[in-house]
């Protein structure tokens, strides 16, 4: 198809702009062969006539589909040319914040200025081991490349970074780095990859500074091999360096600074160690105030100084060297300072006791006048005499700052060599890949002798570049079979010839400095005479005669000659070199050695050390008297000379390019700018690139690819099988012409266009069919509508007739009501007015006869009235006249009294004088006194009498006055009576008429009253209306109020409530948080172990080098092994340096960092150990004082203690007794036979051990029956000490109950009988101490304890019985489960039901073969101890009848027949506990751990067999009492089962059945530790199991962190073996076929969605997870255990599949949303077919379904973004943005998101706080719990089958 076929109405088309470079318009009408206008339409809304060309006649350039635009590679874009490929990085750049794009081979990296989170480690694992087009572009895409290509080709890699300053070159280079030391770790202890890295602080600090493009511009490039060795593991580094720029020492522009270092000195100026060097201010400093700007924004110096010392401390600068590196640079800072003063034109002096230079001085250890002479001077030597000039000021200057510049160049070549001294390694180097971070193409307004440098190395560099992307299409082409034809591309190689050949610029400039009188305007004539008019790319100025145009491969650039021969000289006085070289100072002398033999672009750039792979170049092999010709070379050749060396490196190697591009000239952040970038992209090759790519077939596609792609296009019968005929057949009939494809191997090859073309017919195809299907189904819909319309007619037909029928009903019947309401309303009319006028009567007639009555009713009442006034008028005065008479009697009384009473108070006081003159007259008189006395009292008594008379005579008197008052009163009143009752009457007419007036006078005061009275009333009732609303108004208001209060209660409890349980879940997440630490603690710690065990056998390796002679073998060497018990972390810790000690003369270097942390393990851990220690010494100080509170006790004695007593004395003397045979025995063996008959494994030694085994068993019966014996004997001496109470026999009722069964009861009762007979005495004499009624009493309690074994029986047997029932239930259970498992294998396939039913059947008969064999072992074990006991019962018999003859008299034996006491033994059970000898416990470890094999144990025998066993062996030791066996055993158990999973870790079986098993010993440790809160769910028999003698709290612990560590090896496991499947399963592979479409891909290919053959799938995964959870189930692993795995294994596949996501930008599409929601479903039916839904894992997929969701949800409006945010709730807020900004329309139906939504998005979740990490940390472990889950399994019942060889272990 021709190209102006394309040039259609509405193609889009790009045109050139002025502003925007490039701007986007649209065709108006189609374009025809012979236009020369073709009118657009501007996106901003113009009409525009664009002219075309007349002579070239070419059209605008094509814009590709909005579907390709933001594409990964620009190599993908239908459309290569420079419009296309700019708009693609600003689309990118701007709206998808993405600044890495793919150009080819190139990656292109835009510079955001700002920190983005696509650097952390979590982004360096998810790119580790992915292919470069599978991921998103990226630097360590490119780094992962070079190192997977290293690996793969054995081939040496170099990674080629260039760019403007400011561009992000020193960044990207530090990644790179970044990423090789984090993926590959280093081949040693010595952190290598820290001290690459440390690398880089150093040289930023003394190499970077601050320009007006960059705030940490590299001012020299530099060349980075970084060491691998065999494993591809970091072992060494090496750097070269190239051009420092040594004028930015002396001299800044403005806005620029000098180098950091000098900035980080003055702002540490004021520490201690730095007080010497005399510092101050970087603005106190000629060499730092130039520029104006000291500071850098957001830059603190002092941490960066603080920086840079410890990456010095860090690669082996001692601080000395530091120290003498900040003096020389402060010297240099110091000497900046020195000022010069004019004596003359020609000379100048420094003032004397100059202060900067005596500073220099000091700090440099020069003689100051020395230096201050060669300041102002110089010699110049002829050939026969030595001249001492002195220099002019100007002169003077430039010589100090030569001197100057020239220190620092070479303190900047010995840091870069000591550098390279600390990153060298003594390994050999297998393969390098090497990083240069170059400066790029540079263009100023000035340009000079550095520029001109620079941009001959990027001649260089581009030169090589086009060749490889040439060789590359080449390959690419002959790979395919593609016929190759000859592309056409750019050589720079006349450019290059120019600059380097002879005669060249830099010949010339050579030849120039030779000459004694050169300059440069005769080195600038030269070039004119040279090269001006013969060289096509050589020009010279119109207007200056000092500067010459080159034509490089990116742009012309003017060079000003001024300078170029004092650079390329580089010259520096000899004697102020001397001078220096004189120093006291140390380390001054050593820059200044001669160390030209290296290879050095410039004297101001060193490469330091060799590098590593390469050898020297042929200038530096010469004779020694060629150094000082060697020194004499310039700049310009030295620097020729390393980029020959560094091209020879490059193409020794695969490059690999970064193209780093700067957006803007203001630093502002994702700011782009069309014309730098364009400006950029021509200067770096990209376009070159993309030129070279377009001129062959830039479109590449798989047939796969192809047919799914372009299916649409093709009809039925087109597709064949054989896909690759099928895409001929299709694509001749679609492009007719064949020059525009060619068909390879293994792809369709495309030419510039033609992806555009199928991409538009297959757009027209789906449009056709959307056509379509939308006719179809819009006649569909308007029919439907249609007939719902009809039908909707016809029902509203029917209802309004209806309606209407209803409505002339209604009318008939209102009319015939209406005339019968007419005729009762008549009624009620006539009969209301009736009703009316006569109540008017009624209401007239009661009125009236009220008023008439009330009226004779207030006449009666006013004559009533008037009586009762008069009454009591009369009775008012009356009294009134009698309290006036009797207030005046009363008051003469009391003036009569009163005057009495002073008269004798007079008399009183008048004897009372006299008496006491008297006294005073007659003191001492007591004889007259007594009888005064005397007659006082009697005068007294004689005046009582006197008085009582009195009171009695005035009673009377007072009685008679009162009666002739009464009637003297009676006489008045009556005459006053009489004298007022005439004008009474008078005044009682007078009141009558008063009365009348008042009366009237109230009755119209009434009238008013009731008046008011009404009106108040009116008031009131309104009052109260009022108030009755108001009341209503506030209870509805209270009543609103208490639902308000009960509302806000309830919003209160709901607030509690949800922040009760926010609380608890902090709570839990805090505990979680706690536990995941202590868990990273404790797996760190392991790392640790492990890593310390390596350095141990490493060192064991080292030290025990074979010598000659003899060896000597430790004999303990289970003592070298790690014990793990709670004490041997410290006993390792402390053990270790002694350990370390002894190979003093081959110590190892130590790592720091690992010794530190050991240190701060062995602190922590001895504080632990004092912790214990001191809980351990309390524990014991409680016991103590227990003990002695017992001891102080009075002691009980009893049946009991005595027969405890007892038995432990029988125990020892049988010990004893035991202890004494055997030594005997072993004593004689050792005599009598030899030492290989004695031999443990001897016959004779067998014999003898059997015997022995068969002799302790018949004591440990012996011992038995005498304690049986002796029981008794004691309970009846308690019988008889107690005779006198009836109470005792509870003694022996204990002995009797603690008896087994009747034998035993009835032998007791015949020995008690026996034993209480004495030979004389009769029945009175027996029954006189009360021992018959005893007898009696025990034979009653042992009826009674006989009874109760009956009932007891009785009850078994029931239970017996109804087990049996239960047997037969589950009998038939297990029939229906057959049955349905025969029913399910029925359905199953042929191959699949052989499988089930073969397993199902090795099961039964395994279980069956079990029980078989327990059976069997009972009934051996029943024979065994009835054949003991009938040969020993005959022995202990005869004993026990000699015993008891002995005992009995002469007397006894010939009264009383004897009696033999028939003691029965007692059946031993087997007590759940196995017993192995101590030299036994290897071989048990070694059979039951190191050598056991999960598989064969899962299948075949019950879950958790080896935790079981060696549980059992655990009791026994405990029931020996032996401390050293338990330990010992636990010791070896945890050491071996970590031996195990060190060798065999990464099997999956083999982690899951030690974790199963250690699970299971731990809770066995638990379930029978004898705490009561592990004891509930045990049954009786187990708890007599438990521990007695022993606390394993610490063991348990131990073995708990030990779980915790297999559970974290178990992750890792699976990790590893799901995360292949992962990428691929969940989002490559097309589970719904034909959803997803496959869009056009570039030159970086990525991985297929088809599923081929070995591509993993969703059903890969899927079994992968039923292989895990079957292996699971079968070890017996506890179910939460099983869930917290599942839950893990779930948050790692939605964890890495989102994280994927996040990082792919071809799986951000609708159609990849919904299958994701298709495969998670798949999951989550996994879950609900396992029955772990409940465990949490569907929550761990939450962040996949909704960013699954958030691909699939409309993204256009405000409301679609509320939805999303409140939607996402598990994606942080960087997640959802980035997946909107990676949302890619796979079909150009879809709509991008729009970069406005973004923002809304942004703004509605600004105020959630969420971590900033974009990836979800796919290597996060949740922390584990093991819930205590004990075993139903009784512990006596479990059988040791014969093949696990532990033959050697015995039942106790």
């Amino acid at each position: 198809m021709a190209a102006s076929e394309l040039y259609t109405k509405f193609a889009r088309v790009w045109i050139p702009d002025p502003e925007e470079v490039w701007k986007s318009a649209e065709l108006l009408k189609d374009y025809k062969p012979g236009d020369k206008v073709l009118l657009l339409h501007l996106e901003e809304g113009k009409d525009l006539e664009y002219r075309l060309d007349p002579k070239t006649k070419e059209l605008p350039h094509l814009r590709n589909p909005d579907i390709l635009v933001g594409e990964n590679d620009l190599t993908a874009l239908s459309y290569l040319h420079e419009p296309a490929v700019l708009h693609n990085l600003r689309v990118r750049f701007i709206d998808s914040k993405l600044i890495y794009t793919y150009c080819g081979i190139v990656l292109v990296a835009i510079n955001p200025y700002e920190q983005l989170p696509i650097y952390g480690e979590d982004i360096i694992n998810a790119y580790s081991g992915q292919n470069m087009g599978d991921m998103d572009p990226h630097i360590f895409a490119v780094a992962e490349e070079a190192y997977k290509q290293m690996a793969r080709d054995e081939r040496n890699q170099s990674i080629i970074v260039s760019g403007e300053s400011g561009a992000g070159k020193t960044v990207s280079a530090k990644y790179a780095m970044r990423y090789f030391a984090t993926v590959s770790g280093s081949a040693s202890e010595a952190n290598v990859e820290e001290k690459v890295l440390a690398s880089n602080p150093i040289m930023e600090s003394i190499g970077n500074a601050k320009t007006t493009r960059n705030d940490n511009s590299s001012r020299f490039g530099k060349y980075i091999e970084i060491g691998f060795d065999k494993r591809y593991r970091i072992i060494g580094a090496n750097m070269r360096t190239y051009l420092l720029e040594k004028s930015r020492v002396v001299f800044q522009a403005e806005e620029e600074r000098n180098y950091h270092i000098f900035y980080q000195l003055c702002a540490s100026a004021k520490l201690p160690e730095f007080k010497m060097l005399r510092l101050g201010n970087a603005d106190n400093f000629h060499y730092t105030k130039q520029g104006g700007s000291p500071v850098i924004e957001g830059v603190d110096d002092t941490k960066e100084m603080a920086h840079t010392r410890q990456a010095c401390t860090l690669l082996g600068i001692s601080e000395s060297y530091q120290m003498g590196i900040f003096r020389i640079l402060a010297g240099i800072l110091h000497l900046g300072n020195v000022a010069f003063t004019s004596r003359d034109s020609d000379s100048c002096t420094i003032p004397p006791k100059h202060e900067p230079l005596s500073i220099f001085s000091d700090l440099m250890g020069v003689d100051y006048e020395e230096m201050c002479h060669w300041l102002c001077h110089r010699k110049l030597a002829t050939a026969t005499e030595t001249y001492i000039k002195p220099i002019s000021k100007l002169q003077a200057t430039n010589a100090r700052d030569a001197l100057a510049k020239h220190i620092y160049a070479k303190l900047f070549n010995w840091i870069v060599d000591h550098v390279n001294q600390a990153l060298h390694s003594a390994v050999k180097q297998h393969s390098f890949i090497g990083v240069l971070d170059i400066y790029g193409f540079e263009t100023f307004e000035i340009n000079s002798f550095e520029q001109f440098c620079i941009n001959y190395a990027n001649e260089k560099l581009q030169q090589q570049f086009n060749m490889h992307v040439f060789k590359l299409e080449q390959e690419e082409y002959m790979k395919e079979q593609i016929p190759w034809t000859l592309i056409d591309f750019y050589d720079n190689q006349p450019c290059i010839n120019l600059i380097e050949s002879k005669l060249g610029i830099l010949d010339l400039l050579d030849e120039e400095c030779k000459m004694p009188k050169g300059t440069d305007d005769t080195w600038a004539q030269k070039l004119y005479n040279t090269h001006l008019n013969k060289c096509a790319l050589f020009e010279k100025p119109r207007l200056s005669n000092k500067a010459f145009i080159i034509q490089h491969f990116a742009d012309k650039v003017e060079y000003q000659c001024e300078g170029f021969l004092e650079k390329n000289k580089d010259t520096v006085f000899e004697e102020q070199i001397k001078v220096l070289k004189s120093s006291k100072f140390k380390m001054l002398p050593e820059l200044f050695q001669d160390d030209e033999k290296a290879i050095s672009p410039t004297s101001a750039a060193s490469s330091g050390r060799m590098p590593l792979s390469r050898t020297p170049a042929k200038p530096t092999k010469g004779r020694p008297g060629q150094t000082a010709k060697e020194h004499k070379k310039t700049v310009g050749h030295q620097f020729r000379n390393s980029l020959h060396l560094l091209m020879e490196t490059l193409n020794a190697t695969t490059p690999h390019y970064v193209r780093c591009i700067k957006p803007n000239d203001f630093k502002f952040p994702f700011t782009f700018d069309e014309k730098r970038a364009v400006q950029q992209l021509r200067a770096c090759g990209v376009l070159e690139t993309i030129r070279i790519s377009a001129a062959g077939f830039p479109s590449r596609w798989t047939y796969q690819e192809f047919f799914s792609r372009y299916r649409v296009l093709m009809k039925q019968k087109d597709v064949l099988s054989d896909r690759k005929q099928t895409c001929k057949n299709v694509l001749e009939k679609l492009i007719l012409d064949k020059d525009k494809y060619q068909f390879g191997k293994t792809k369709i090859f495309f030419r510039a266009g033609q992806v555009a073309y199928l991409e538009k017919l297959r757009a027209d195809k789906l449009r056709a069919a959307c056509i379509r299907i939308q006719k179809t189904i819009r006649g569909w819909l308007l029919r439907k509508k249609y007939l719902r319309m009809r039908k909707a007619a016809i029902t509203v037909q029917r209802y309004v007739r209806g309606y209407q029928a209803r409505c002339y009903a209604k009318f008939l019947r209102r009319t015939k009501a209406a005339t019968i309401i007419q005729k009762y309303w008549r009624m009620y009319i006539v009969r209301r007015k009736y009703k009316i006028r006569r109540t008017a009567t009624i209401v007239l007639q009661s009125y009236l006869r009220g008023y008439l009555a009330r009226n004779r009713y207030r006449k009666m009442l006013r004559e009533h009235k008037a009586v009762i006034i008069q009454k009591w008028v009369r009775g008012w005065l009356a009294r009134t006249r009698y309290k006036r008479s009797m207030h005046a009697i009363i008051y003469l009384q009391c003036c009569f009294r009163r005057m009495m009473a002073k008269r004798e108070l007079k008399k009183l006081k008048i004897e009372a004088r006299s008496v006491e003159r008297y006294k005073k007259l007659h003191i001492g008189m007591e004889n007259k006194i007594m009888q005064l006395q005397r007659k006082v009292d009697e005068q007294n008594k004689d005046y009582k009498c006197l008085m009582e008379k009195l009171t009695t005579l005035e009673g009377i008197y007072n009685s008679e006055t009162e009666k002739l008052r009464s009637d003297l009163e009676r006489l008045q009143l009556s005459e006053e009576e009489a004298k007022v009752a005439t004008g009474r009457v008078l005044s009682l007419q007078e009141e009558i008429a008063k009365l009348r007036k008042d009366l009237e006078q109230t009755q119209s005061e009434k009238k008013s009253i009731e008046e008011r009275a009404d009106k108040y009333k009116q008031e009131t009732e309104q009052l109260v209306s009022n108030l009755k609303e108001e009341n209503t108004l506030l209870k509805q208001e209270k009543e609103a109020l208490n639902h308000l209060i009960v509302e806000q209660a309830k919003e209160m409890t709901e607030t509690m409530e949800k922040k009760l349980v926010e609380e608890t879940k902090q709570l839990e997440l805090d505990l979680n948080d706690e536990r995941l630490r202590y868990q990273n603690l404790l797996n760190e710690f392991s790392r640790l172990e492990e890593r310390y065990d390596d350095l141990k056998e490493e060192m064991t390796l080292m030290v025990n080098v074979p010598k000659p002679g003899h060896k000597r073998t430790d004999s303990t060497h289970s003592s070298n092994e790690s014990e793990y018990t709670f004490s041997s972390e410290i006993a390792e810790t402390e053990d270790m340096p002694l350990r370390t000690e002894e190979p003093s003369e081959k110590k190892v270097p130590l790592d720091m960092s690992l010794f530190l942390k050991l240190q701060k393990r062995v602190t922590e851990l001895e504080q632990e150990k004092q912790v214990m220690q001191d809980e351990l010494d309390r524990k014991e100080e409680q016991v103590l004082r227990s003990k002695a509170k017992e001891e102080e006790r009075p002691q009980i004695r009893g049946a009991e203690l005595e027969y405890e007593s007892l038995k432990r004395q029988e125990l020892e003397s049988e010990n004893k007794k035991l202890k004494n045979e055997l030594n005997e025995l072993r004593k004689a063996l050792s005599e009598k036979s030899a030492p290989e008959v004695t031999a443990p494994g001897a016959p004779a030694y067998r014999v003898l051990m059997e015997q022995l085994t068969s002799v302790s068993e018949e004591l440990d019966v012996r011992k038995e029956e005498v304690l049986i014996l002796r029981s008794q004997l004691v309970s009846q001496k308690e019988a008889i000490q107690h005779k006198n109470t009836m109470t005792d026999s509870t003694i022996l009722l204990e002995d009797v109950q603690k008896m087994k069964d009747k034998g035993e009861i009835a032998q007791a009762y015949i020995g008690l009988k026996e034993t209480n007979r004495s030979p004389a005495m009769d029945c009175h004499e027996l029954n006189e101490d009360g021992e018959l009624w005893l007898v009696y009493e025990g034979l009653k309690q042992a009826n009674r304890l006989l009874e109760s074994q009956l009932q007891s029986q009785k009850r078994s047997h029931e239970n017996e019985a109804e087990a049996l029932r239960g047997e037969i239930q589950s009998l038939k259970e297990e029939n229906n489960r057959q049955q349905q498992l025969l029913a399910q294998n029925l359905q199953l396939p042929p191959e699949a039901r052989i499988e089930a039913s073969l397993q199902h059947e090795i099961t039964r008969l395994t279980n069956e073969n079990l029980d078989l064999m327990e059976q069997l072992e009972k009934q051996d074990k029943t024979v065994r101890k009835l054949k003991k006991q009938l040969k020993v019962f005959a022995k202990k018999i005869g004993e026990l009848e000699v015993g008891q003859m002995e005992n009995i008299s002469p007397g006894q034996i010939i009264d009383e027949p004897i009696r033999p006491v028939n003691i029965p033994r007692k059946e031993k059970d087997f007590q759940g506990m196995l017993e192995y000898k101590k030299e036994d416990e290897q071989k048990l470890v070694k059979n039951l751990i190191l050598e056991l094999k999960p598989r064969g144990v899962a299948v075949n025998l019950i879950p958790g067999l080896p935790a079981y066993i060696l549980f059992m062996c655990v009791r026994h030791a405990d029931y020996l009492n032996d401390d050293q066996k338990v330990r010992s055993l636990l010791t070896s158990t945890i050491n071996s089962i970590k031996k195990v999973l060190k060798k065999r870790g990464d099997d999956f079986e083999t982690v899951s059945f030690w974790l199963s098993n250690t699970c299971r010993f731990l809770h066995c440790l638990k379930q029978y530790s004898g705490e009561e809160g592990f004891m509930k769910h045990n049954t009786s028999r187990q708890n007599e199991h438990c521990l007695t003698n022993f606390d394993l709290a610490e063991y348990r612990q131990v073995l708990s962190d030990l779980a915790i560590q297999i559970y974290q090896q178990l992750v890792r496991v699976l990790e590893n073996i799901l995360q292949p499947m992962i990428v691929s399963g969940m989002l490559e592979h097309e589970t719904i076929q034909g959803v997803s479409g496959v869009k056009p891909t570039g030159l970086r290919k990525r991985t297929s969605s088809i599923a081929d053959e070995g591509t993993y799938t969703l059903d890969s995964i899927l079994r992968q997870l039923n292989s895990f959870h079957s292996v699971m189930c079968q070890h017996g692993m506890d179910p939460e255990l099983i869930k917290q795995v599942v839950k893990q294994m779930f948050y790692i596949v939605g964890a890495i599949t989102l994280n994927n996501l996040l990082l792919r930008k071809d799986m951000c599409s609708w159609s990849k949303g919904m299958q994701i929601r298709y495969n998670v479903s798949q999951l989550e039916e996994w879950l609900r077919d396992k029955n772990l839904m409940n465990s949490g894992a569907k929550e761990t997929l939450e962040p996949l379904i909704q960013a699954a969701q958030l691909l699939q949800v409309k993204k256009k409006t405000d409301d679609d973004a509320e939805a999303i945010c409140s939607m996402c709730s598990a994606l942080t807020t960087a997640q959802i943005v980035k997946v909107l900004n990676l949302y890619t329309p796979v079909n150009e139906f879809e709509e991008r998101v729009s970069v406005s939504f973004i923002r809304t998005i942004q703004m509605r979740l600004r105020d959630r706080k969420d971590s900033p990490q974009l990836l979800m940390d796919a290597k996060h472990i949740f922390p584990v719990t093991f819930p205590f889950n004990p075993s139903s399994l009784a512990l006596e019942t479990i059988q040791i089958p014969a093949s696990l060889g532990l033959g050697f272990i015995s039942r106790v």
